[in-house]
């Protein structure tokens, strides 16, 4: 049980890294067509479930 409530935390640790980094790469594009692509990908992070 205690195994599963760590996996847990560490696969929520590694999806809000990979929500910052993307969202930090969104920021920072410079390619309209790219940045639209990053919005969407961290709007399907956010609101997909």
């Amino acid at each position: 049980m205690v195994q599963l409530i760590e996996d847990g935390i560490e696969a929520e640790k590694r999806k809000e890294k990979a929500f910052f980094e993307l969202a930090e790469r969104f920021r920072n594009e410079q390619d309209p067509e790219e940045a639209k692509r990053l919005g969407d990908e961290l709007g399907r992070m956010v609101f997909a479930r």
